[in-house]
């Protein structure tokens, strides 16, 4: 455990708490970071750093080169945008910006970016060079794609690239990661059914009626997963909207019919399986019932998968900073989605996950209107990346 370190970051919380409090209070959506961006960009320099902005609209590379002899380089993502969520939490630095709010922590996680950033400036002693990576647009903007779509790693080489992300519930100072397949591709689909709709108070009989249909279409989905994948995998799907017809007209069947939700997986044969099979029992019982059925599967990302050596080497650097006691190397692999896979799918890598604490405002679930980033988190968060650099950049 390094206690010596962690003394010197708590000694810096107030001035980064200052920063992610300030973040908060000014959330931006993704691609239109404009401010948090400019705010990252104007901190790296001040600290010494190569600053470069735009790279993917309104992503911010900071470079930095330790002191010491080294040809190898590392980057450190952290996410810096928003969602359309209207804060409940009451907090002093409260959003200003109604109906968006950082309910998710990503100004925690700029924050402590930041934080490594600006110890790592006065601290150059290891070999070779740090790539400080703040990405737009995590929330399902494409932010990661934007970013590499315009050069990131050719313009800024990586031998291997790490991301963090914070975790309510799981204690303070805790870490917790998996080699592997670690979370989901968080696929969305819709499906419309259309009939002829008609009087359904007086003469259903002559008409075609949707709404049973999409009642059997929900039921029918229920099976996908507990009949056609396999138990020792894991999938999920969910309907979370379902439109038709009017409360002002209710003795109308509606002609048409419109149901979506999510699709969550972590193989690629698991994801084919559940698309085809959602198109087959829609199809199929749109035919059953004299209708017809259009489907759409949008597969808008792709499972994070960590890499086992780089894996090895986060872990590693965790328990170096809080001991090994508080690194769980085999966690559960995780449902929600996460573009930062993108980048693990150009780059060898690991993404972690760091404790919020289980009390307090913490325990809020990350996007929900009271959730609030734990400020006692962000000494451990800079912690670890530090640590994550001496693993990797080491002196020989």
């Amino acid at each position: 455990m390094n206690d010596t370190l962690l003394a010197a970051l708590r000694a810096m919380q107030p001035e980064l708490a200052a920063i992610r409090q300030d973040i908060h209070a000014h959330p931006e959506i993704g691609m239109e970071e404009a401010r948090t961006a400019g705010l990252v960009a104007a901190k790296l320099k001040e600290w010494g750093l190569e600053v470069t902005e735009g790279v993917g609209r309104y992503g911010v590379v900071g470079t930095l080169k330790g002191k010491q002899p080294g040809q190898r380089a590392i980057g450190l993502r952290a996410d810096m945008d928003a969602l359309l969520i209207n804060e409940a939490t009451g907090l002093p630095y409260a959003s200003a910006n109604p109906g968006t709010m950082h309910a998710c922590g990503h100004d925690g996680h700029t924050t402590m970016l930041l934080g490594a950033a600006k110890y790592l400036s006065e601290h150059r002693d290891f070999g070779g060079t740090v790539q400080f990576i703040f990405q737009p647009a995590e929330e399902g903007r494409g932010g990661a794609l934007a970013m590499l779509a315009d050069g990131l790693f050719a313009r800024f080489p990586v031998d291997a690239v790490y991301g963090l992300h914070n975790e309510p519930g799981l204690p303070l100072g805790q870490f917790a990661i998996r080699p592997g397949p670690f979370m989901a591709a968080p696929d969305r689909w819709l499906v419309t059914f259309k009939g002829t709709g008609g009087h359904g108070g007086a003469t259903p009989h002559l008409s075609t009626d949707v709404t049973v249909l999409q009642a059997q279409f929900i039921l029918a989905l229920q099976t996908v997963v507990s009949r056609n994948i396999a138990a020792v995998d894991s999938a999920v799907i969910s309907v979370g909207a379902i439109a038709g017809g009017s409360f002002g007209s209710t003795n109308v069947m509606p002609a048409e019919i419109r149901i979506g939700g999510t699709a969550r997986s972590y193989l690629p044969t698991v994801r084919d399986t559940m698309e085809r099979r959602m198109r087959e029992l829609a199809e199929g019982l749109a035919a059953t019932f004299g209708c017809t059925a259009e489907v759409e599967y949008s597969r808008k990302g792709t499972p994070l998968v960590n890499h086992a050596e780089q894996t090895g080497i986060a872990a590693q650097a965790a328990a170096a900073l809080v001991g090994v006691g508080q690194v769980n190397d085999e966690a559960q692999p995780v449902t929600g989605g996460e573009d930062f896979a993108f980048m693990l799918e150009k780059k060898a890598g690991a993404f972690m996950f760091l404790g919020q604490g289980a009390g307090g405002a913490t325990s809020e679930g990350l996007h929900t209107p009271t959730y609030n980033f734990n400020d006692d988190a962000i000494p451990y968060g800079v912690g670890y990346w530090v640590s994550l650099v001496q693993e990797e950049l080491k002196l020989a």
